[in-house]
């Protein structure tokens, strides 16, 4: 049984200014604001939230299957998902536009400035889930994560007609929706997971507590960078620990890894503590590398690291 995963793909093309922004930014002409910085170091990297939940669920040994929307720039993402053997059989084409993708300076102090194109993922709603998805097409377990804002919607929707439990993932998304919409989407929703900004945001819009909105779900999963998860479930509130990573390479991709392994141990039927921490072994091992997509370890070296860290074997 597969995982369908709703959500962007893109590509992050990342550049790096040999100075620091303030140097060469004056306050006093912020209102005319024309500089250029000159970037030595530039690397195109594969990305978006769906392309990094599936290539993450496929290390795991999952059977992930992408649905998204591509621009006509797509060839080569389209190329790598196939050596990797991710079903792409859901992913769009869309003519006449460009695969979403963030342009991305970062100086020495590692601050940054981000241009984001959208392009292809504004027509997400385009893809549709047929109410036998799950019968018929084998879905499991789904996931919403952040795409065009029609298709997010329509995908909860969709997913609940079918009556596939799902995560939704609203992420950077998230103030797109006001208080009404998000509650909507929680209500029809299996699990949600967001980060602990989006927490308080999503909170705000709401008008709720974390208890309350966790009341709506099976469980809310909050993640809390270097301080570890918590997961909200049954009226209690696991508190799950991170993992030392061999080093701290880049953060990008990291959220995306976490919920691969949420996603594996649901399909599983983990229990919610070997859960929580096999997501917190996935965001160690890719923080140790550069880009969404460029750590490779086997299932043998995630277990090793499951248990370096917990004592035990996860599977």
């Amino acid at each position: 049984m597969s995982v369908l995963i709703c959500g962007s793909i893109a590509y992050d093309t990342i550049m790096v200014f040999h100075d620091r922004f303030r140097n060469h930014i004056l306050p006093e002409q912020i209102h005319i604001l024309n500089v250029a910085f000159l970037v030595p170091e530039m690397r195109r990297e594969y990305g978006g939230c769906a392309g990094n939940i599936a290539y993450n669920l496929k290390l795991l040994g999952g059977e992930p299957r992408i649905m998204a929307t591509v621009g006509n720039d797509a060839g080569p993402y389209l190329a790598r998902l196939d050596a990797l053997g991710l079903v792409r059989d859901h992913v769009r084409e869309v003519p006449g536009t460009f695969t979403a993708q963030a342009f991305i300076t970062t100086d020495l102090d590692d601050n940054q400035i981000t241009a984001f194109h959208p392009g292809a993922m504004n027509h997400s709603h385009l893809n549709r889930i047929a109410p036998e998805a799950g019968r018929a097409g084998g879905v499991e377990l789904g996931i919403v994560a952040p795409d065009g804002r029609e298709g997010m919607l329509g995908h909860v929707d969709e997913f609940a007609g079918a009556g596939i439990p799902f995560v939704f993932d609203p992420g950077q998304g998230l103030p797109m929706f006001d208080g009404d919409e998000l509650m909507r989407c929680l209500r029809r929703a299996s699990y949600c997971t967001v980060n602990d900004y989006e927490a308080r945001l999503l909170c705000e819009k709401t008008g709720r507590s974390l208890e309350q909105l966790a009341a709506e779900v099976e469980a809310l999963i909050v993640t809390l960078g270097g301080e570890g998860s918590r997961i909200y479930t049954g009226g209690e509130c696991l508190r799950i620990p991170s993992v030392q990573a061999s080093r701290l390479e880049d953060p990008t991709g990291c959220g995306d890894a976490y919920r691969a392994g949420i996603l594996y141990g649901i399909v599983q039927g983990y229990d919610w503590q070997r859960t929580g921490r096999l997501a917190s072994v996935m965001g160690a091992i890719k923080i140790a590398s550069r880009g969404g997509q460029n750590h490779a370890p086997s299932r043998d070296e995630i277990a090793l690291r499951f248990e370096e860290a917990f004592g035990e074997r996860p599977w």
